[in-house]
């Protein structure tokens, strides 16, 4: 497709304007409910507080996630050096990833979607699944099975550090620079209100974040017209949400996905504004647009 059969130029680029105030305004909503959440717990310390805090923090690390995704491709804010520093250390470090070593991968799914090569074509290509594989997964999220894979692997990836190998060295750096933001946020608990509560960060990214990113990956591509075109209206699906699926699943606008793989320049708080255009040209009278996750999940997973 073509963006200019359904907007003009003047329009398009004011679309891909970066904005810092937004971006700061996004990132400071993000830390903030984080802040908010380690108070409340402790503050209150009882079951229902930390679990609703585990659900809250999963929630916002999921939305740093989006913020280092965004910084990646260095559309976050206007200045390169400002994208990478607020996208590490602010962002993607808190979010147990590194920004370099993402954004390298992530770029390859948008040159590659569409075909056999997109790395993250296993994260969606076996759907529609049975509801009983669904749920296997599901209790894997939410027992914690995934996310202790995931962090072993993070954990492994330290190997290399003191190696006499220069190389081996190299790749276990974007491994330490995660883990030091994790002792950088256990530090700054234990100095302001009590280091425990990072067990409840931890936590939550173990559980209610990985489910949320199955969620997310499932409503993104999975069971979509045809994985193997080159049109992303045929392989990629933008889902609406509401108050809840937005603190969860689609924080930060990430639930336009389909204007961001038509338009990767656009940053997440123009893709509204960017999919209203793109409706109102007519741009998706043949697309499917999803009016929840629970519906994305009724296709993906059938009776």
């Amino acid at each position: 497709m073509k963006i200019t059969d359904y907007l003009s130029t003047q329009e398009f680029l004011a679309l891909q304007e970066r904005n810092n105030a937004k971006a700061a305004w996004m990132l400071l909503v993000n830390w903030a409910m984080i802040v908010a959440a380690f108070y409340l717990m402790y503050r209150y310390p009882n079951p229902a507080t930390i679990v609703l805090g585990a659900f809250v923090l999963a929630g916002r690390i999921h939305g740093l996630g989006v913020i280092m995704h965004e910084c990646g491709h260095n559309i976050f804010f206007k200045q390169v050096w400002l994208n990478q520093f607020i996208g590490q250390w602010f962002a993607a470090g808190p979010a147990f990833d590194d920004l370099d070593s993402y954004a390298t991968q992530h770029r390859k799914h948008h040159q590659l979607a569409g075909t056999h090569d997109d790395p993250d074509l296993g994260n969606y290509e076996t759907y529609p699944v049975s509801k009983a594989s669904f749920r296997r997964k599901i209790i894997r999220d939410l027992t914690g099975q995934t996310g202790l894979k995931l962090m072993a692997f993070k954990v492994m990836g330290l190997k290399g550090l003191l190696s006499a190998d220069v190389s081996k060295r190299k790749a276990a750096l974007p491994f330490a620079k995660l883990w030091l933001s994790q002792l950088i946020i256990i530090g700054v608990l234990h100095l302001t209100l009590d280091a425990w509560l990072y067990l409840v960060w931890l936590g939550g990214m173990m559980t209610f974040h990985m489910l949320a990113v199955r969620l997310r990956q499932v409503a993104e591509h999975a069971s979509v017209p045809d994985h193997f075109s080159k049109d992303p209206r045929d392989n990629t699906r933008t889902t609406y949400t509401n108050w809840l699926t937005r603190l969860w699943i689609g924080p930060n606008q990430v639930n336009y996905h389909l204007e961001h793989h038509i338009a990767a320049g656009v940053p997440t708080y123009n893709l509204k504004a960017f999919h209203e255009l793109m409706v109102a040209r007519g741009a998706y009278e043949e697309t499917r647009i999803f009016k929840g996750y629970g519906e994305v999940i009724r296709h993906a997973v059938p009776a």
